[in-house]
């Protein structure tokens, strides 16, 4: 299977599925509670898009470029940036729109739980950035052993630290930003960051174990193999990369939010985004 047949079939498909969800939605009238209309979600995607392939960029090319994983050149269309094919790229933008769209769609449809107190919330922020604070030092030091001793077994880590070291980095400023008011909303992000996460690694196990897109290099991950196909690290960064855009857009689109960023940032994105009084394509939220 060619990278963009992989990208049609099961990312495309599923983004024209949640924009006719959405259209749906917008003819019965159905919108988002009023704590989730701080900024246009529309023009929030499209940011996190922005950020999404600005972040991961240079992260991936090192992997490629490092032979963590490769691709098939017969597979890809053979326009390169860097060391990545245009179609990783695409993948970027097309996950960020599938599982904005998805969270979205679950907003509209689940119940807003009381904030917690203020002596609560700044406790989860806390505790909850600390705990994965600890976790990315740990992270952190098994990368930097496993790519200064790549002769020993440390080197099966190499993956594994790198992303754990890139993707909580983003995670910990979300959650001390925000754990409390991610709570808040608990149902429908677990559900938008679970479903996504699933349904990826059901289709990277596909493509890896047998239509052979890309292959994960096995002398730089763990030996821990989902279903015997899929290498723990992948599931691991769809889990991150899921986990980054649904707490992203909560915290965007969330009113409460609003008053932890501040005043220049807030113009800036205003400017930028804007709000849901105007919302984009004809939104009615």
């Amino acid at each position: 299977m060619t990278y963009f047949g992989f990208l049609a079939r099961f990312v495309g498909i599923p983004i024209l599925v949640l924009l006719i969800l959405h259209w749906i939605d917008l003819r019965r009238g159905k919108s988002l509670p009023n704590s989730l209309r701080n900024l246009s979600w529309a023009w929030t995607i499209g940011a996190l898009v922005v950020v999404a392939v600005v972040y991961t960029t240079p992260w991936d090319n090192y992997l490629v470029a490092t032979r963590i994983w490769w691709y098939h050149e017969e597979l890809v269309t053979g326009i390169v940036i860097g060391w990545v094919p245009i179609e990783e790229y695409t993948f970027f933008v097309l996950q960020t729109v599938m599982t904005g769209l998805f969270a979205v769609w679950l907003f509209r449809r689940t119940p807003v739980n009381p904030l917690p107190s203020a002596a609560t919330g700044q406790a989860m922020r806390r505790i909850s950035t600390l705990v994965l604070g600890i976790i990315w030092v740990i992270s952190t030091v098994i990368m930097v052993i496993a790519l200064a001793l790549p002769e020993t077994n440390w080197r099966y880590a190499t993956y594994f630290g790198l992303e754990m070291s890139w993707g909580l980095i983003p995670i910990m400023l979300q959650t001390w930003v925000g754990a409390d008011i991610l709570w808040r909303y608990r149902r429908a992000v677990l559900i938008a960051v679970v479903t996504t996460w699933v349904y990826l690694s059901i289709a990277d196990t596909y493509t890896i174990g047998w239509a052979g897109t890309w292959v994960i290099n096995p002398e730089k991950s763990l030996p821990l193999l989902i279903g015997g196909v899929l290498p723990i690290e992948e599931a691991i960064f769809f889990l991150i990369t899921n986990v980054l855009v649904v707490f992203g857009l909560t915290l965007a689109i969330e009113q409460t939010s609003e008053n932890r960023v501040p005043q220049a940032v807030k113009r800036w994105i205003r400017q930028r985004i804007g709000n849901t009084q105007t919302p984009p394509l004809g939104a009615a939220e």
